[in-house]
């Protein structure tokens, strides 16, 4: 058997700026991401509300290599930040600030969403993870990506962290999907038969002036129109240092497995998309604490069951990667909670969202 390719990986997080005395987010005036700049040059950028900052690592050859990225990049914004007397925390939303107090950042691209796709936009107060593992051969990773799908919700639910919305709880443990689904072009892509096939909808939709760059295809999973990745959208933003590089393990582990299988000219079964919705559903509903579908079974099954099966899946690739660490935290995950979770519970023991706001900011550098 050939030995596996790298699979190298990028990983971007998108940081909650707060005010330390409110605990409702705050503009940072573009001042975090201006000093930013200084040291890391194109690793950070602002997003489309002022109070939210996105770091993204260099190319990663390894779990080991991105951990030590990621947590670079969360100290230092957590040292820009003070600079400003201002905090930092990770969640896929924030617990009770509203998206009408959020100034928008003055920038040609974002006035150009706004002005099309309008309160849609405006709302999108959300925060995520993006992983990106290295694919050269864009053949193998569109077969890798219409396989993957089914794996989203697995994912996904590890990283639920966003039970709450405006003040309210949702009932959801990942209510942050539900938001970015009033944007077009999101959510779980469909099957593609082909290269040719893929960028002849993407050329489509250019040259009916749908979208301006291909980009603005915002799946939960897509082919990066630029890069030589294959990029996973659908994860919550992480509590945690030790939580992110547990979802980017698994995600490299899939991937990895997937391509071994191609390699010796087998493949996994690919389920139509409204299948895979249903556990997508599932999993922002519940997390890791409710039932999924076993689709070659048809029967429902509990989440902690599909995962332990999920890792025996990946398990021939987990060392030759060297990721085993990494992905075994996932039993520490299950037997203690995703960060929704954990957010829920200082809810229900304080009845103060100012007090989970706390306990998001100071998870933000554990572990580091």
């Amino acid at each position: 058997m050939r030995k596996l390719p790298i699979f190298t990986l990028g990983v971007e997080e998108e940081y909650q700026i707060i005010d330390p005395e409110s605990r409702d987010l705050r503009s940072h005036m573009s001042k975090i991401v201006e000093g930013a700049k200084i040291f890391l040059k194109e690793q950070v950028k602002a997003e489309m509300h002022q109070s939210v900052v996105e770091v993204g690592t260099n190319i990663c050859q390894n779990v080991a290599d991105a951990r030590k990225e990621v947590a670079f990049l969360r100290r230092k914004i957590v040292d820009l930040a003070a600079e400003q007397n201002l905090i930092v925390g990770a969640a896929g939303t924030h617990p009770f600030s509203k998206w009408q107090d959020q100034p928008i950042t003055d920038d040609p691209r974002y006035h150009h969403i706004i002005n099309e796709l309008q309160d849609t936009a405006r709302s999108n107060l959300i925060f995520g993870l993006h992983v990106h593992v290295g694919i050269e051969n864009r053949e193998i990773a569109l077969h890798i990506m219409n396989q993957a799908c089914y794996f989203l919700p697995h994912i996904y639910a590890l990283s639920t962290n966003s039970p709450f919305w405006e003040g309210r709880d949702t009932g959801f443990k990942a209510y942050r999907a539900h938001v970015f689904a009033k944007f077009p072009r999101t959510g779980l892509p469909e099957y593609f038969d082909s290269v040719q096939s893929y960028d002849n909808f993407l050329d489509t939709l250019v040259k009916t002036n749908c979208i301006d760059n291909p980009k603005k295809i915002w799946w939960d999973l897509r082919m990066h129109p630029f890069f030589s990745t294959i990029e996973f959208r659908i994860c919550d933003m992480c509590l945690t240092v030790d939580e992110t590089i547990c979802i980017v393990a698994l995600i490299q582990a899939v991937v990895a497995k997937l391509y071994k299988m191609y390699l010796m000219n087998t493949s996994f079964n690919i389920y139509r998309i409204a299948l895979i919705r249903e556990n997508k559903f599932r999993a922002a509903r519940y997390g890791t604490e409710g039932l999924m579908i076993d689709f070659g079974q048809k029967k429902e099954v509990l989440y902690k069951e599909l995962m332990l099966e999920l890792l025996e899946f990946i398990d021939d690739v987990v060392d030759e990667l060297g990721s085993r660490d990494e992905i075994n935290y996932i039993h520490k995950i299950l037997a203690e909670g995703t960060g929704a979770d954990k957010q829920l519970k200082v809810f229900q023991e304080t009845h103060d969202l100012s007090k989970v706001v706390d306990f998001i900011t100071g998870e933000f550098t554990k572990g580091i």
